[in-house]
């Protein structure tokens, strides 16, 4: 099964949990007795279950099944509901329920059951709502006989299982009443299912997102002239959007993303019913058509990750019920004044990251007064930043990445009046100026993401960052900046990621980092959501949550001198500490050796001696190991995990010996060929690592910065 995602998990939108709520309102109040027979099927669910939640506590044979927990009946003492959700159960699905011959609702959703769906279920002459989802079912839909009668089943959850298969036809064919079908985040294979569409004139919903679907998008959609809602994202269908969609007028939510569709948008103008347009990450071409305008009820368009291009269309503004507009990684071009934001006045999100647009930022987006999330990094915009950017007092998410930006002093000066910000991007900015040391500059209470990274800003770090209390989040890499840690460093009780590589920083590493309080406990770093998902480490990790993001130390490339303290050896909650780089000397201290929640461990390049620790061990989660070009000696131990790793991550240490290096222990002591001098390393390794910091280790990527190469 494929993984969830945060969108997907709950399967339809809001205004689609009514429907189905309207089916499941119960009938009459139970009474105080139910049959034998009843009785007796809901018994045999128990016999097939490992685990049944305690369900026999209540369900006793000596009492009325109608009091039992989960059972409700009607006033002619007939069992109509089944409800045992997130009740713990595990093991099959009795196919006697399908004997409860008055039984219009079966919820077993959020359980562990396993094995099929038993047919006499979806076959049920009285079932009205099935709901299986989230469990661990397995197998594929049984296909009914075409001689069978008409069946009443009017919704269908069988999602966030492990089903395998196609869909069958003539099931679909006896649903003459289906409205709702969901079955995502399985592992269907095949078309997509058009039969309801012909069957059932009532069908509404259609949710297939995460699966392994193929093939065109079926013309043969366009026969359900229900349909509200088409969602079949993460799949992998492909060829162009058939014009039979475009005429199905009642459709208001199309969600297509992560899948192979090309094309262009023509006849969307159709679609005047439309809500939601999500046809992000595919490869669609073209541009907005101007009749775009003609959607008023539009609120959401994701055509994120295409290729698509041309000018925005100034009718976008006649959408003014949009909330949230994402056009990032395109090839859109054009001054975007001709937009007019102004009527956009229900606008929360613009992510406009990676085109090509070029003027001057709009003033009339300073009139959207919700916004709480402006993207427009990786653009060609030029002039600076308007104080009038102070309207937005919901502003929370601002990426300005790569504008060309100066005067870094006046531009947070600008920004402090944006009292709701908790994340600020700016970096590839203000090229070689100095970073501001005012202490006036204030107002950034609430931040707690900061990114002021590859600007190559001299200065050192200033102690107006140190009244940033909610920092959780620092990225002050690829800058040139000197002096020390300031002590301070230790009073932000919620910074867990720091990154400072890059820069020419300078004395001992201060011991103040050892007592940063969120580096030593495990506690959850950050409360806030981003507004819009960021990267982490690669651009394929995604991050919604900043409290879901890795605890990471990196003070690579750098000029820091002596030792490594002993001290680091608190920073039990560290998922990353990379040193490389520097010059330190001495020995790797015991006490690193208690960071058990590494996953990356980077000491190459520095002036370590003395031997490998076999408590390093210890460290059962690291993935990524490196001492490559110290002064180590002796023998690399040969058991446990440090034995897994490359020769990479010992080269460059002359007097170390062991079986995955060329240097065996007790042979001849390796010859000049396999020393790797500092020399040698030179000026392009340090770019690489600098390099490689950028595309992938510890820094925290805007949204895709990569967003072209990676698609």
């Amino acid at each position: 099964m494929q993984p969830l995602s945060h969108s997907h998990r709950n399967g339809f939108p809001v205004p689609f949990f009514g429907l189905a709520l309207v089916l499941l309102v119960c009938l009459d109040s139970p009474t105080s007795s139910c049959t034998d027979q009843e009785k007796s099927s809901l018994l045999q669910l128990l016999t097939g279950l490992s685990s049944d939640g305690g369900l026999t506590a209540s369900w006793r044979i000596d009492t009325d099944c109608c009091t039992w927990e989960g059972i409700t009946c009607n006033q002619d003492r007939i069992v109509t509901d089944v409800s045992l959700a997130s009740r713990g159960l595990k093991g099959s699905i009795s196919p006697f329920l399908g004997n409860l011959t008055g039984l219009l609702r079966l919820n077993l959703s959020q359980n562990s059951l396993s094995g099929g769906l038993p047919l006499e279920l979806v076959s049920s002459s009285s079932i009205l709502v099935l709901d299986v989802s989230f469990n661990c079912l397995t197998g594929g839909l049984s296909e009914l006989p075409s001689s069978t009668p008409a069946r009443p089943l009017q919704v269908l959850n069988i999602s966030s299982n492990f089903f395998t298969g196609r869909f069958p036809s003539t099931t679909w064919e006896v649903m003459k009443s289906l409205v709702v079908l969901n079955a995502s985040t399985n592992s269907f294979t095949g078309q997509i299912p058009t039969t309801p569409c012909v069957s059932a004139p009532s069908f509404a919903v259609l949710e297939l997102s995460f699966n392994q679907l193929s093939g065109n998008i079926p013309p043969g959609l366009g026969n359900c002239l229900a349909l509200k809602l088409l969602s079949a994202g993460y799949n992998n269908l492909n060829g162009t959007l058939p014009d039979e969609l475009f005429k199905v007028r009642s459709l208001q939510y199309i969600s297509l993303p992560n899948n192979r569709l090309e094309g262009a948008l023509n006849g969307i103008i159709n679609l005047t019913n439309l809500v939601t347009l999500d046809l992000g990450k595919n490869e669609l071409s073209g541009n907005i058509p101007d009749s775009i305008g003609e959607l008023k009820r539009l609120e959401e368009i994701h055509l994120g990750h295409n290729n698509m291009s041309g000018e925005l269309p100034s009718a976008l503004s006649n959408c003014t019920n949009l909330i949230t507009v994402d056009l990032k990684a395109n090839q859109f071009s054009g001054e975007l004044t001709k937009v007019n934001f102004v009527s956009l006045s229900k606008l929360r999100k613009l992510d406009l990251v990676f085109n090509d647009f070029t003027g001057t930022i709009p003033e009339s987006i300073y009139s959207c007064s919700k916004l709480t999330a402006l993207r427009l990094s990786y653009n060609h915009f030029h002039g600076q930043l308007s104080e009038k950017i102070g309207n937005l007092k919901s502003l929370r998410f601002l990426s300005l990445v790569n504008l060309s930006l100066t005067n870094i002093k006046r531009t947070l000066q600008i920004l402090e009046s944006s009292r709701s910000l908790n994340t600020l991007f700016i970096e590839f900015n203000f090229l070689h100026e100095t970073m501001p040391e005012d202490d006036s500059i204030d107002g950034f209470e609430n931040l707690q993401v900061l990114s002021m990274s590859y600007c190559s800003m001299s200065g050192t770090i200033p102690d107006w960052l140190s009244k940033l209390t909610n920092l959780g989040m620092l990225f002050l890499q690829g800058n040139q900046l000197t002096g020390p840690i300031p002590d301070w460093i230790s009073t932000l009780n919620f910074l867990f990621h720091l990154d400072i590589s890059n820069n020419s920083f300078t004395g001992e590493i201060s011991t103040a980092l050892a007592e940063m309080p969120m580096l030593k406990s495990d506690k959850i770093a950050a409360k806030a959501f981003f507004e819009l998902p960021v990267y982490v480490f690669s651009p394929f990790i995604q991050y919604i949550n900043a409290g879901a993001c890795p605890k990471v130390l990196n003070l690579a490339v750098n000029k820091f001198t002596g030792v490594i303290p002993g001290e680091m050896g608190q920073l039990r909650a560290l998922v990353s500490l990379n040193l490389s780089y520097n010059k330190l000397s001495g020995e790797i201290p015991q006490p690193i050796c208690n960071l058990t929640n590494l996953q990356m461990l980077d000491l190459s390049s520095n002036h370590l001696t003395g031997t490998i620790l076999a408590a390093l061990n210890n460290l059962h989660f690291l993935s990524k190991f490196n001492i490559s070009d110290n002064d180590l000696e002796g023998p690399i131990p040969t058991v446990g995990q440090l034995s897994t790793f490359p020769d990479s991550s010992f080269d460059g240490n002359p007097k170390l010996c062991g079986p995955m290096i060329v240097n065996h222990c007790g042979s001849a002591e390796a010859g000049p060929e396999s020393i790797i001098s500092r020399e040698q390393i030179g000026s392009k390794v340090i770019f690489a690592i600098s390099f490689g910091a950028f595309f992938g280790v510890g820094v925290l990527y805007d949204q895709m910065v990569l967003a072209r190469y990676f698609g």
